[in-house]
C-alpha cells in the first residue's frame, strides 16, 4: 500500500508544480511539513520527492531542503549591469518591490566609501516572474538622492536616476547564509546558502557614488566570467584571494 501512496503523493506534487502553485525555484515545505500534510511517514515523502527528482522536477541541497528545479540565471561579470537586465536577458519578467526607503546615517563602512555621513538607503526585493530573486540594499549620497522618491526607485534603476556618467564598479562576491530577515524576504529557510555581492559603483572620474549589497538564494543564480587566454598565467584578471 505504501508503494501506491508515495506515487499518489508524487502525482499530487507534480500537479501542484504544473499548476504553478509551486513555482520554479520555490522552496518546498519541509519533509516534516509534507509528512503532516499527507499523513504519511517522512520515508514515504522522501520516496515521492526522489521520484520527482528523477524526473528533474525537484532538487535539494544540504542545508536548504527541497525546491522546484530551476535553471539558475547566469549573471555575466564582464560588464556593469543591473539585476533587471540580467533577468530580462534570461527571459524572466523583473519587478522591484521596495521594502524600506529613507534617509539615514550611513554605516561606517558605507560612509568611508562614499565620503558621506547621511545617505538615502533603499532596501528592495527583486522578483523574477513574481518570485523573490534577490534582496538588495543601496546606499546613495544625499546630494545625489535628495530629489528621488519611493516611486522613482521602484520603477527605475539608480543608474538611470542619479544623473551621473558611470565609470565602472568593483564587486566582491562571497558565500553566506540567509539571516532571519532575508529568509522571510526571499522565501527560503533561515541559514540556507546565499551568495552575497557587495558592489561599489563609481562615476566617470572614479568617485564612488553608490554602495550596494545583493543577496541571492544560492540555487537561483550563478556568476559567469570570461577567461581570456594569457600565456604563462592561469589566473583571470581581477580575481584575488581574500585574507
Amino acid at each position: 500500500m505504501r508503494t501506491i501512496r508515495y506515487r499518489e503523493i508524487a502525482d499530487d506534487l507534480r500537479r501542484r508544480i504544473s499548476d504553478g502553485e509551486l513555482g520554479a525555484g520555490r522552496v518546498l515545505p519541509s519533509e516534516a511539513e509534507l509528512s503532516a500534510e499527507y499523513s504519511v511517514s517522512r520515508v514515504t515523502i522522501r520516496k515521492s520527492l526522489e521520484l520527482l527528482r528523477q524526473e528533474s522536477l525537484v532538487d535539494s541541497r544540504q542545508g536548504f531542503g527541497w525546491f522546484v528545479a530551476v535553471d539558475p540565471v547566469s549573471q555575466t561579470l564582464g560588464r556593469l549591469g543591473t539585476i533587471e537586465s540580467q533577468l530580462a536577458a534570461s527571459g524572466a519578467a523583473p519587478v522591484r518591490k521596495i521594502l524600506d526607503f529613507g534617509f539615514v546615517n550611513a554605516p561606517k563602512r558605507v560612509a568611508d566609501v562614499l565620503g558621506a555621513g547621511y545617505v538615502l538607503r533603499v532596501r528592495r526585493v527583486n522578483l523574477a516572474d513574481g518570485a523573490p530573486f534577490a534582496r538588495v540594499t543601496v546606499w546613495c549620497p544625499e546630494r545625489l538622492g535628495a530629489e528621488l522618491s519611493r516611486a522613482d526607485v521602484e520603477r527605475a534603476s539608480f543608474y538611470d536616476l542619479i544623473g551621473v556618467d558611470l565609470g565602472g564598479a568593483t564587486q566582491t562576491i562571497g558565500a553566506g547564509v540567509a539571516s532571519a530577515g532575508d529568509a522571510t524576504a526571499l522565501g527560503v529557510p533561515e541559514g540556507s546558502p546565499v551568495l552575497v555581492c557587495d558592489r561599489i559603483t563609481r562615476d566617470a572620474d572614479g568617485t564612488p557614488v553608490l554602495v550596494s549589497e545583493h543577496v541571492f538564494p544560492a540555487h537561483l543564480t550563478q556568476f559567469v566570467v570570461e577567461l581570456p587566454h594569457v600565456a604563462g598565467s592561469i589566473s583571470p584578471t581581477g580575481l584575488r584571494l581574500l585574507d
